[in-house]
């Protein structure tokens, strides 16, 4: 008799004991099996412990729940996403080429999967549940749910078909549902440019000249690798309106180009001219990573790199002082056709060199255009404070003012910079002030063991909203797994909400 009180409380069952014709059969089922092999909870107020919701499951979500898990052994998490898939950006933002980053992920699975920490995909917050309630549920709510939108040029021309974000692309060849469709033309010219001298950059530039043999073996979707297949691109420049000292590549993303197979580097010595004087007085890593784009912009290669380059048949390039102005169509006037650049002089304005201006500019001709100039969080929730110009929430070490019981971490806290290990420090720092709050007594555990996500899960229910448990990623994973076997790949990944949602509950 308990348990159905249990099960009506959460609107599962009826007012007589009957499933709800709104509950989904295997949730209720789930939900049943839960209550059954758990025991009625009779805890007194003294019993209640910490209960934090995270919002975004990407690596600063989960390492912040990392942090707090070993800094209080009785607190317990539960982690949000609006889709049904964990991890975030390692999921759709690392490079596919790229699968040492991604081994963070079983770090992840490992934390979701124990007692005191939980995964719940499917869930919008800020529509599908306020923030506002959670803090109600939870006492304590993490705001991590990265960056969404891309930084624009607001340049005429940037509409023109053929002009797309790099955080999209990235996105259509990484299994972004929201990106699935974007389809680029890879056809109609033998040239792109990309806008921005970063990581990012460098990524999309790396895989639109991969060889595809390369490729293949990767867990790039099979949309993007038969389009690549097909391309007709062998020519990538990337622009960059200051100078060499100034590119925000690191030094294995650059290496990585140097010696990409198939693909010889252009680099303008011009450019470098005075660059070795300033070498010695720069920190280790730029040092490096000069060093070595002075070598491959001076110095003639030998031997069998020097065959090597002869024998490539695709070409990626630097373009340094140049700044978009304007997108220009082609002759048919349907799609973009070059990209006009305002040429730059770099000048010492109060102590910091500066890209100005000439009033001179040349025209470059390109088929297709990747815009990556960086990424920018959204406001999430009307009652969260949010700074719409640095596209970030304030706050002070990670606590938002104004707001008991509410903190942010990664992009969304620093903005959209850094590498995934940023975030890791971020979250660290985030948890700390956590701690030290609870600690400090200025918040107090409110509910009983698991009452936060059940009061969500009742409320996602009522709204005929499917939250996708852990165990329910586990089957889109071992899905995902065996296409990625059938045809020689890590994984092949599901595109679709749809497709996933079905693969979530198919038994």
């Amino acid at each position: 008799m308990k348990i159905v009180k249990f099960l009506q409380g959460r609107g599962l069952v009826s007012a007589y004991g009957f499933l709800s014709y709104k509950c989904h059969p295997i949730r209720c089922n789930r939900v049943v099996t839960r209550v059954l092999q758990a025991p009625l909870c009779t805890a007194s107020s003294g019993d209640n412990i910490p209960q934090v919701c995270i919002v975004g499951s990407g690596p600063a979500g989960f390492y912040t729940a990392q942090s707090l898990l070993k800094g209080d052994k009785k607190l317990t998490v539960d982690i949000y996403d609006k889709l049904p898939v964990p991890f975030g950006l390692v999921r759709f933002g690392v490079a596919p080429d790229h699968p040492e980053v991604k081994n963070v992920i079983n770090q992840f699975s490992t934390l979701a999967e124990g007692q005191r920490c939980s995964f719940v995909g499917n869930v919008n917050v800020g529509q599908d549940v306020s923030v506002e309630h959670l803090l109600q549920a939870y006492d304590i709510v993490v705001l991590s749910y990265g960056a969404e939108d891309d930084t624009t040029l607001g340049v005429p021309g940037e509409d023109l078909p053929g002009v797309y974000s790099a955080r999209s692309f990235v996105g259509w060849y990484n299994g972004l549902p929201e990106d699935t469709h974007l389809n680029p033309d890879l056809k109609s010219s033998d040239t792109a440019v990309v806008i921005g001298q970063g990581n990012v950059a460098l990524d999309v530039a790396r895989i639109l000249l991969t060889p595809i043999d390369l490729l293949k073996k990767t867990d790039i979707t099979e949309h993007a690798l038969e389009a690549i297949r097909e391309s007709a691109i062998r020519r990538v420049y990337l622009i960059g309106r200051r100078g060499p000292l100034q590119v925000a590549f690191t030094v294995k993303e650059l290496r990585e180009m140097v010696k990409l197979p198939g693909c010889r580097p252009s680099l303008n010595a011009e450019d470098f001219v005075g660059i070795p004087d300033k070498i010695k007085e720069l920190p280790r890593v730029r040092k490096r990573l000069t060093e070595l784009m002075v070598k491959t912009a001076t110095e003639a290669p030998s031997g069998a790199e020097a065959e090597r380059q002869a024998q490539a048949k695709n070409e990626w390039g630097l373009k340094f002082c140049r700044s978009p102005v304007e997108f220009l169509p082609d002759a048919s006037g349907s799609r973009v056709g070059a990209v006009r650049l305002g040429i730059n002089k770099l000048q010492v304005i109060d102590g910091i060199e500066k890209a100005v201006p000439t009033g001179e500019t040349e025209d470059f001709p390109c088929g297709l255009v990747l815009r990556s100039i960086g990424y920018k969080s959204l406001p999430l929730d009307p009652m969260v404070p949010f700074d719409s110009k640095k596209g970030v929430i304030p706050s002070t070490e990670g606590r938002v003012p104004g707001v008991k019981g509410l903190y942010c971490s990664g992009w969304v806290k620093r903005g959209p910079t850094g590498v995934i290990l940023s975030s890791l420090n971020d979250a660290m720092e985030t948890a700390k002030c956590i701690l030290k709050d609870l600690s400090a007594g200025e918040l107090e555990a409110s509910h009983q063991a698991g009452w936060g996500k059940d009061e969500i899960l009742k409320h996602l229910h009522q709204k005929d909203v499917q939250p996708v448990l852990y165990e329910d990623w586990k089957r889109i994973d071992a899905e995902e797994t065996r296409r990625g076997e059938e045809v020689g790949k890590p994984r092949e990944k599901l595109t679709s909400l749809e497709e996933m949602l079905h693969y979530a509950f198919k038994h």
